[in-house]
């Protein structure tokens, strides 16, 4: 069994660390209301105490999410703000003649946005910009390119779903949130799961070599190699001449 709150105490000097070397003040995120953002939000506080800020940035959003993005607030003390973007995405997909396009690039350009006000406020008060993508989906892709997977650092990535949870138990992060179904938010009755077509506990025993469903196995390995350009760097023609 892996010590939680050792990790969290790891985690915690790291982003120190990771402040000090870049000459930045603290961190800003966004803030869901789900589990990884929580964690994220908790682990700032721990080590920037009030130099951090969680923005909460709803477009077209699900009111509980951002129910329990103020939960995850009150309860562990963090500084917040709320930048409404819906008007903003409205104007831009109007603008873009892009009303029929697909419901997925379309739902694409709400993290994209964000992104940018993150890097607003990050740039206005020197913080850096915290992802919170974690491991079992970095693997599979299920981030958007230039999106939640834009930011300085990242801190959960190297954590399966599963331990994220554990540290978010540490950290004191609302039940509520805890066990909430996982969803991007992306629209009404969304879950990470069905999106995916396969649980997170399959793609994480897949990926520590567990046996699963010859299916499942198939999924995750299509997934995985679709999305490979997600995780490398951009290619360029190189110069031989």
């Amino acid at each position: 069994m892996k010590d939680y709150e050792k990790i969290v105490q790891d985690m915690v000097s790291w982003l120190r660390d990771k402040r000090d070397k870049t000459g930045l003040k603290g961190a800003v995120f966004g803030l869901s209301g789900g589990v990884d953002s929580a964690v994220v939000a908790g682990l700032a506080k721990l080590a920037f105490g009030d130099d951090h800020l969680a923005i909460v940035m709803p477009i077209h959003s699900l009111e509980e999410d951002e129910v329990d993005a103020k939960l995850v607030a009150d309860k562990l003390g963090i500084k917040t703000a709320r930048v409404d973007l819906t008007s903003t995405y409205d104007d831009f997909v109007k603008s873009a003649k892009a009303d029929d396009f697909s419901k997925m690039s379309l739902s694409n350009i709400k993290p994209r946005l964000r992104m940018t006000n993150l890097y607003l406020y990050g740039q206005n008060l020197s913080y850096m910009v915290v992802g919170s993508s974690n491991k079992s989906e970095y693997l599979v892709g299920y981030f958007t390119k230039w999106a939640d997977s834009a930011c300085d650092i990242y801190l959960l990535r190297d954590f399966y779903k599963r331990e994220v949870y554990e540290i978010a138990k540490v950290l004191g992060v609302p039940d509520e949130v805890i066990n909430k179904k996982p969803s991007a938010g992306l629209w009404k009755g969304q879950s990470d799961e069905d999106e995916l077509g396969v649980s997170y506990d399959d793609i994480e025993k897949y990926f520590e070599g567990e046996a699963i469903a010859i299916e499942k196995e198939e999924r995750i390995k299509k997934l995985y190699n679709s999305t490979e350009h997600k995780r490398s760097d951009i290619d360029y023609f190189k110069n031989i001449y």
